[in-house]
């Protein structure tokens, strides 16, 4: 279907990709991983032709058509919503416009012109253009009165959903999507897991969405040492075998069979897990494939990240009554908060509007003022904040370690070897601990606040869009720690799997109210009598 042939990418004296020869097939989705930096966006845009290689060739087979997710939000200004979607099959489109020229100057020269268009625009299903792209928009959340709507006109949410309507109108025979979840609400996330999971054609995506991945993937592509290796399963599977990989690796001495055996039982129950999930579909049978020998161990590097407590909260840990918070402009985020938080309790904090979850961090933190209620944290308690927005802890051009050292407390703590400690596990070592504050990638500066985090101990956590800008590699290890933090967690999360495998209670702030269970989220979002309340909860705002 799309193969790659002796293709090579070099910027300067830094080599990309070295003699890549790999091939992708129909009716296989393809997760493309692979440290920051690696070359994920390059490759998709090599593959789409915006790029070209240093050397080597991209050859799609003969007849079929390529899509690709338009990552520029502003290309389609002057279209209307239905133009911009059925310009996602660039053929059709073109067709339908000189159809559209001729009859604008019909003359009895052009009218067989006009018929040969036709037979063609009813050859590619032309005819029902434009109900199939109505269709696909109203899937994503686009509703009906904004079809004929200038893409100018749409915000930044809208656009990304008309955007991925497009990529997807029209049955192309290779997908090609870098990050398609970005700016995606949970249910139309859940509509393009369903949606991919049981599409026939090839699928290409780049994402830091592991349930996203794990849904939608029947081979992870990962990028390592300039070469491209496909693995059969989805990214769970590739994970946790290149971690059983590399510790294999390290127990040089261990027996073969003894390893052998690990391989057989590692493979066997995790078929087992695959087998029972609701991602079990027909193009799921790849997990028969499986094959833990093909992994190699990954040369990435994963963080350290441990949350430990100076000392045990007691059972009061916070009591919020009545609270309320508007926007600037005046409009209600939520009002009538009544919440007590149990000692371990780890709550998914939710709303349709994120201005709302962050207005809520920032009062608890008092960086704002609600317009009403009161909030009591319990005298054992000590929090520590991740806000969606830390600039302005970077103002300065402090290096890190003289950056970290602002919240040391104890003489051990500004130590410089104390300080290097926490900045380590985040992956800053040697000289990248000397780095300027003001100059890091979005990245980085999540790191830098986790390590500030990690050294303040306390036992209740806020994070507010913690994985923002983080590698899969960081949001791993993040995952991981919080799933084993003994303390209390409010977060709030786009990461699906972070919401599901940390949370044991939901808290849904809405205009009317708030909603409170204790479930994981999947319980959540799937109980009928919940989607019932929300959609009353949020109705009658609106």
């Amino acid at each position: 279907m799309l193969s790659v042939s002796n293709l090579s990418v070099q910027f300067g004296k830094r080599i990309l990709f070295d003699e890549v020869n790999t091939a992708f097939t129909q009716g296989n989705c393809y997760g493309i991983i692979g440290a920051n930096g690696a070359g994920k966006s390059t490759f998709l845009k090599i593959l789409a032709g915006v790029m070209e290689p240093t050397s080597g060739h991209v050859h799609l087979e003969s007849g079929k058509r390529m899509s690709v997710l338009e990552q520029n939000h502003y290309a389609y200004d002057e279209y209307t919503v239905l133009e911009t979607v059925i310009m996602g099959n660039k053929d059709l489109y073109k067709i339908k416009t000189e159809i559209d020229a001729l009859y604008a100057d019909y003359t009895d020269e052009n009218a067989e012109k006009i018929g040969e268009l036709q037979v063609q625009f009813e050859e590619m299903n032309g005819w029902n253009a434009d109900s199939d792209a109505a269709s696909m928009l109203s899937n994503l959340g686009i509703k009906e009165d904004l079809h004929f709507t200038q893409m100018s006109d749409l915000d930044t949410k809208q656009r990304v959903r008309v955007l991925l309507s497009q990529c997807l109108f029209g049955n192309p025979d290779v997908l090609i999507m870098d990050e398609p979840t970005n700016d995606l609400d949970y249910e139309t996330i859940s509509w393009l897991e369903n949606f991919l999971g049981n599409y026939d054609s090839t699928v290409i995506v780049v994402s830091h969405d592991r349930h996203f991945l794990d849904a939608v993937c029947t081979h992870i592509s990962d990028i390592d040492f300039s070469k491209i290796n496909h693995y059969s399963g989805n990214y769970t599977f590739w994970y946790e075998s290149s971690q059983l990989a590399a510790r294999q690796r390290a127990q040089q001495n261990k027996k073969a069979e003894e390893k052998k055996k690990e391989l057989q039982e590692f493979i066997a129950r995790f078929s087992a897990n695959v087998a029972k999930s609701k991602q079990a579909t027909s193009r799921k049978k790849m997990i028969d494939k499986l094959n833990i020998e093909e992994i190699k161990p990954s040369s990435r590097r994963y963080p350290a990240i441990i949350f430990e407590r100076d000392r045990e909260a007691g059972d009061q840990i916070l009591n919020v009554e009545g609270l309320a918070a508007n926007s600037e402009e005046g409009e209600v985020l939520f009002k009538d908060v009544n919440i007590n938080l149990a000692k371990g309790d780890k709550v998914v904090v939710f709303s349709k509007d994120s201005r709302a979850t962050t207005a809520f961090y920032q009062i608890l933190n008092n960086k704002q003022e609600a317009e009403a209620g009161t909030f009591d944290w319990g005298i054992t308690t000590t929090q520590s904040y991740l806000p969606a927005d830390n600039s302005e802890y970077f103002q300065n051009d402090l290096s890190l370690v003289d950056w970290l050292r602002q919240w040391a407390t104890t003489e051990e703590e500004r130590e410089e070897v104390f300080l290097r400690g926490f900045l380590g596990k985040m992956i800053f070592s040697g000289e990248e601990a000397l780095k300027k504050s003001n100059v890091l990638s979005g990245g980085e500066k999540v790191r830098c606040m986790l390590s500030k985090m990690m050294m303040t101990r306390a036992n209740v956590l806020m994070l507010d869009e913690p994985t923002n800008h983080l590698d899969l590699e960081s949001i791993t290890a993040f995952n991981n720690s919080l799933a084993k933090f003994k303390g209390t967690v409010l977060f709030t999360t786009h990461d699906h799997e972070f919401a599901q495998t940390v949370g044991n209670r939901v808290l849904e702030l809405t205009p009317n109210g708030v909603i409170d269970r204790y479930a994981t989220f999947d319980e959540y979002m799937s109980d009928p009598k919940t989607k019932e309340l929300r959609e009353k909860m949020y109705a009658v705002n609106a």
